[in-house]
């Protein structure tokens, strides 16, 4: 499907979250270093499990306003909620104040209205564009991000060491912008909030968690999903140390290296694997995505699991920076493999009126998979780097199993259905 031939809300979205991440990429990568060195390991650790367990909460109750209430109300209300989050953060981080703590609960509340505009962002695209379409539509939303991962890292290495206030607070002013802008020009797509609206019906606070408890407790009987997402649990225990445990390793364990004559140091080395990773993802997305819609998606499914997991073993046995280059090669073909196809097989299993919903329980795979992706960093200290990066391993694997045995329910699925 031709970008020209994209729902004008599509278009509009392309470019505003573009440039928003571009903005966040700026300073993210480096945040684990960052509460790391401010308050030790465990402790960084633990805040950041605490931290991704309201996101967690928040994912599922977004997931259930978008579709009562709307995916554009969800999104403006989460863009202006990041907003303003960025600005107590930037304060926090400003020649006037010094105060991890501050930006520690900022982070978080940035983290609990990301989790309530991804719901609502992803449905929006389900309702407008065929199944047939979809995975290319999402592989274009993917591939922006991974723009802004090239983009992003690089300046932010320039600039962040020096002028994190100003990086802050350029996030606070784009992501408000942006709330205007989707406020403004997009206009609304979900069924029932169209038909509530249009009926003039109110919901309460209490009967929204009892239908929302309901409803998801319909979703979580269904065996597959339930499968596809503690399976992704698990792998995604590989896909976040890329901004958790490798900017750690490399600060400690990696010395600085000449390529080229030039000698990089321990922040730009981590610098450009992001930015390898970036690139990786940004230029290969779609022709992959087409490549490996060719292939059964239980295998494609399993084999990004097998390689996360030898990417992990590959990247805690080298310290050699070329080494370090060809490991994160691995772990983006494993990115790439399943980028386009996850939220199209999603959209298979979701009936119309509970997307937003079943969106938001697929994405428990990165809430909490985010969740406890920073017990690596404790970890290290308990059982050092080389047991971590097996641990992790080995969670990649166990996905794969679950993948397999998922696909062999889903397939009997699709054969009982008369």
């Amino acid at each position: 499907m031709r970008l020209r031939d994209w729902d004008t809300n599509l278009k509009i979205r392309l470019a505003g979250e573009s440039v928003v991440n571009i903005s966040f990429w700026m300073f993210f990568p480096f945040l684990a270093i960052y509460f790391t060195e401010s308050f030790g390991k465990t402790t960084a650790g633990l805040l950041l499990i605490f931290s991704q367990f309201f996101a967690v909460v928040a994912n599922l109750f977004g997931g259930y306003c978008a579709d009562r209430f709307g995916r554009k109300r969800m999104m403006v209300l989460s863009t202006f909620g990041q907003g303003f989050a960025y600005i107590f953060f930037a304060w926090a981080s400003s020649p006037w104040l010094d105060s991890p703590i501050i930006g520690f609960i900022s982070f978080t509340a940035v983290s609990i209205f990301s989790a309530f505009y991804n719901p609502a962002s992803q449905a929006m695209v389900a309702d407008v564009i065929p199944e047939k379409d979809r995975s290319g539509v999402f592989a274009v939303f993917y591939t922006s991000i991974n723009i802004a991962v090239v983009i992003g890292p690089i300046l932010g290495g320039i600039f962040y060491a020096t002028h994190r206030f100003e990086l802050l607070a350029l996030a606070a002013i784009i992501n408000i912008l942006l709330g205007v802008i989707l406020q403004a020009w997009v206009s609304e797509t979900a069924p029932l909030a169209k038909k509530l609206k249009a009926k003039g019906n109110r919901i309460s606070g209490f009967s929204v968690l009892l239908n929302q408890l309901r409803d998801y407790q319909i979703i979580f009987r269904d065996k597959v999903f339930l499968l596809f997402i503690i399976a992704g649990v698990l792998v995604y225990q590989t896909f976040m140390q890329l901004d958790l445990l490798f900017p750690v390793y490399i600060n400690e364990m990696v010395d600085p290296q000449s390529i080229f004559s030039f000698t990089l140091q321990e922040e730009q080395i981590f610098g450009f694997l992001l930015a390898e990773n970036g690139l990786f993802v940004a230029l290969l997305t779609i022709t992959v995505t087409k490549w490996a819609a060719m292939y059964k998606e239980r295998n494609v499914f399993i084999l990004s699991s097998l390689i996360y997991g030898f990417s992990m073993i590959l990247f805690g046995a080298t310290q050699w920076v070329w080494g370090l280059f060809i490991a994160i090669a691995l772990f983006s073909i494993a990115e790439l493999l399943t980028a386009g196809i996850q939220q199209g097989f999603v959209s298979k299993l979701a009936p119309a009126h509970m997307r937003g919903q079943y969106f938001a329980a697929s994405s428990l795979r990165f809430t909490i998979g985010r969740m406890l992706a920073p017990l690596s960093i404790p970890m290290t200290g308990w059982i050092g780097y080389t047991g971590t990066f097996a641990m992790i391993s080995l969670l990649a694997i166990m996905s794969a199993i679950l993948y397999f045995v998922m696909f062999s329910l889903y397939d009997k699925a699709k054969v009982d259905i008369p």
